[in-house]
């Protein structure tokens, strides 16, 4: 448990006991259903209850992570658009402009008689063959202008309908990130409120009782043989990724955030990846979905092990067991078990690219020659 959530619950605690006793109730009145307050229920039941709350907030957290990376990506999209559809504009207003000039020289031009009239009339016909072809080719012109002007037309309208669609996306996206924010602050307010209303020694036998459970789940975990080849060593990429990440030890958890100051889950192992020149997805959902999953008894320093049904939590394996997580609200990023969660499978985010298989002697010349003579027989 945090330090400041410990504060917190102690001076809870202390109010409550130095707070004047409630107005006893009128005899006549009914009886509210009086919950069942947490002095009540054992500390198997109250550990079940904060490591629910406390998955919870992370599942809101990974959904906030989400919907952030989507209206990133929106973000560039409009702006992408909107840079398009300002050259677009731009190309637009110089294709009338074209378009203009040749409507002002086609007026200034025009005359009734007919080129093939001016053709037959003409003291040099040859002269006036050669200024029909310079005609043809300024029609030509004129019509390449006034195609690109009904092109250009075109593509600004679809551009200014795709930057429109792409704008209320974005608006979208916003208000959808809003209600998860909401979202997530409302599990780490339950969180601190069952926190809140414990003891001191109740925290205290809470920390107890998940050490032993960890301890326990570690002793099964490695009886299971998951780790009996557990002897690999890092590539150079793994090694970078979990130098970083070794260098955030000690460093708060904070939901959404990703560095430099506080990591959630997967903002720590998104940004240990990257720092190793490999970009993967941010949430740990994305993460388990998309990135190359690797059987647990494959397991080499720098994969990533993810927990729980849904993947909602990520941590980065460094081997022997072990690995470094930023675990939740109210505590630092630390070295763990590698069963201090549910494992649910690992990935690696980085393939190590198929070794190119060797020519065969087929391509050789004594290959040849010896194709040829075996054809000669």
């Amino acid at each position: 448990m945090s330090g400041r959530l410990l504060r917190l619950a102690c001076t809870a605690a202390a109010a409550t006991l130095l707070a004047p006793a409630p107005a006893t109730a009128a005899p006549t009145a009914p009886a509210a259903p009086t919950p069942i307050e947490p002095q009540s229920r054992s500390t198997a039941e109250l550990l079940t209850d904060l490591q629910r709350l406390y998955r919870q907030a992370e599942q809101a957290t990974e959904t906030y992570n989400a919907t952030e990376e989507k209206l990133k990506k929106q973000r560039s999209e409009v702006t992408r658009l909107d840079t398009a559809l300002t050259r677009a504009r731009l190309s637009l207003h110089d294709s009338r402009s074209a378009a203009g000039r040749l409507a002002r020289q086609q007026y200034q031009n025009s005359t009734g008689i007919s080129p093939y009239v001016r053709l037959l009339l003409a003291q040099d016909p040859q002269h006036a063959l050669d200024q029909g072809h310079v005609i043809g080719r300024l029609a030509r012109e004129r019509a390449a202008t006034v195609g690109r002007l009904t092109g250009t037309e075109r593509k600004t309208a679809e551009l200014a309908r795709k930057a429109r669609k792409a704008l209320d996306a974005q608006l979208a996206l916003a208000e959808r990130q809003k209600k998860n924010r909401d979202a997530v602050h409302k599990r780490l307010d339950k969180v601190e409120e069952l926190l809140a209303s414990l003891t001191a020694e109740q925290l205290t036998a809470l920390a107890e009782l998940e050490k032993k459970d960890t301890a326990k789940a570690q002793r099964a975990f490695v009886a299971s043989g998951a780790l009996a080849h557990d002897d690999h060593k890092p590539s150079r990429k793994s090694a970078r990724a979990i130098r970083y990440a070794k260098k955030q030890l000690g460093k708060p958890y904070k939901w959404g955030a990703e560095g430099p100051k506080s990591y959630d889950c997967s903002g720590l192992t998104s940004k240990a990846w990257a720092h190793a020149g490999t970009r993967i997805p941010r949430t740990s959902q994305e993460q388990w979905a998309k990135l190359k999953r690797v059987p647990l008894t494959e397991l080499r320093p720098g994969d990533l092990v993810v927990y729980f049904p849904d993947a909602t939590h990520v941590a980065l394996y460094l081997g022997k067991g072990k690995v470094v997580q930023a675990p939740r609200t109210g505590e630092k990023i630390k070295i763990s078990p590698i069963a201090s969660n549910p494992v649910l499978g690992a990935v690696r985010p980085e393939v190590r690219p198929r070794k190119p298989q060797r020519d065969t002697p087929r391509s050789s010349r004594a290959h040849k020659r010896s194709s040829r003579s075996q054809q000669g027989r």
